[in-house]
């Protein structure tokens, strides 16, 4: 009740909280830029951990603007330090640079062609995520700071991390390196902003959620160890593949009769099973490969320990033996209610009130979530459906058909800024 009451507050008090910087003719000067930048990025996208252009074309624009450039962290991120001319705190703001695995198949002018070696096979990169449009939002908004250093009570820091869609298997990355390599110190980060392009959302609007907004990810695999038989003769052996089959189905009992779903969603998903090489033998073993999505550390743990229980005991039940092997993961992106309740006029004064929509959380996951578990944090959805578009024109993010108008990266670049320049008038 205490953060409901204070969205209210400030959605009564905004002009406390949102100021006019004077930017407008700034903002709309350097949109042709970002529309380039971003389309730039997206016919040459790099897989995580292997951002190298990427990176160098973030660093050469950084610091053409006079920025302090460190480049190198957590392999491929560049980190961007501006000063403002007025002393005051540390605001962070983030975009992820990384693209997808993905052959795309629409008809744009500027689609990506590009191919690269994934998990030992050539590929199709593609932005299907949007983070294109992230590094030239971004971008636009560190030119519209850096020429208006005078409008700045404190430092920006400009974070553009790779690999928030996962490091390649062996090595580390995304946020959680960029954090263990002291990101968020040298100087000391007071808050952090992100946002997110969606492609269900319409050019104009932006979405928000205070406290859980997104949930944990964790990756499991389950293998279950039978015995080899001849195929026509089950009897004779352990059949690992119909063992899994009862764990999958018993896995969604989990989600379906265990867990209190008007508390907070979650998922399990096997996305994977392998096991057996050929028709008619009854392989040793077989493998499920899944996620689990939360968004309650409570629940969290309800569905890993209920999930090798299980596992363990349908096993047991048909004579095989099961392992559970749960990552860690991403945790819950969570948006800090108070930092979101003092930022919400912002973003209500670039986009207009009635343009800017409580949602419920989204059961997708977010790196981002690594730098909310040091500082406080906000992270927001920002329109990029075309408001023209018929109901089979919007495609999901990580497909080869996924779309992003070009029309809405203009208020992202307002969003970004302003929301900076809020929190550290508001601080100083």
């Amino acid at each position: 009740m205490k953060h409901i009451l204070a969205l209210a507050l400030c959605t009564a008090s905004l002009s406390i909280y949102a100021q006019d910087h004077g930017l407008e003719k700034d903002i709309a000067a350097v949109e042709s830029k970002v529309i380039e930048w971003r389309r730039d990025m997206h016919q040459h996208p790099e897989l995580s951990n292997r951002e190298f252009k990427t990176a160098e074309k973030i660093a050469a624009h950084l610091k053409s603007l006079g920025i302090e450039v460190q480049t190198g962290v957590a392999h491929t991120g560049v980190v961007g330090l501006l000063k403002g001319d007025h002393p005051g705190k540390v605001v962070a703001l983030r975009a992820d640079i990384d693209a997808l695995p993905v052959t795309e198949r629409n008809d744009l002018p500027f689609k990506s062609e590009a191919k690269s070696e994934y998990l030992g096979e050539e590929v199709g990169v593609m932005h299907a995520c949007g983070h294109d449009t992230h590094i030239a939002i971004m971008m636009g908004t560190a030119e519209i700071l850096a020429k208006n250093k005078d409008k700045i009570h404190g430092t920006v820091k400009f974070i553009f991390q790779p690999a928030e869609e996962g490091a390649p298997p062996g090595e580390e990355g995304g946020a959680e390196l960029m954090v263990k390599e002291g990101v968020l110190d040298n100087p000391k980060v007071d808050a952090i902003y992100g946002l997110h392009i969606g492609s269900y959302l319409p050019v104009g609007h932006i979405a928000y959620k205070p406290g859980g907004a997104m949930a944990a990810a964790q990756r499991f695999v389950v293998t279950v160890k039978g015995k080899q038989s001849h195929g026509s003769q089950p009897w004779g052996g352990i059949d690992p593949i119909f063992v899994a089959s009862k764990i999958v189905d018993g896995y969604q009992s989990i989600i379906s009769r265990e867990l209190e779903l008007t508390k907070e969603a979650a998922v399990i998903t096997v996305g994977k099973i392998s096991g057996g090489v050929r028709n008619n033998i009854i392989p040793e073993s077989a493998e499920l490969i899944g996620t689990i999505r939360t968004l309650d550390y409570d629940m969290q743990k309800q569905v890993n320990d209920r999930m090798k229980e299980m596992a363990e005991n349908i096993a047991k039940a048909y004579r095989a033996e099961a392992t559970v092997e749960i990552a860690k993961g991403v945790p819950i992106t969570y948006n800090d209610p108070d930092l979101t309740a003092t930022s919400l006029p912002s973003l209500q004064e670039v986009a207009g009130a009635e343009n800017v929509h409580l949602i419920k959380a989204i059961t997708g996951a977010e790196d981002f979530s690594f730098y909310q578990e040091n500082i406080p944090g906000f992270f927001y959805v920002l329109g990029g459906k075309d408001p023209n578009a018929g109901p089979d024109e919007h495609f999901p993010h990580h497909t080869p058909d996924f779309k992003i108008d070009d029309s809405g990266l203009q208020l992202g670049v307002k969003a970004m800024t302003e929301i900076a320049l809020d929190y550290l008038d508001r601080s100083k």
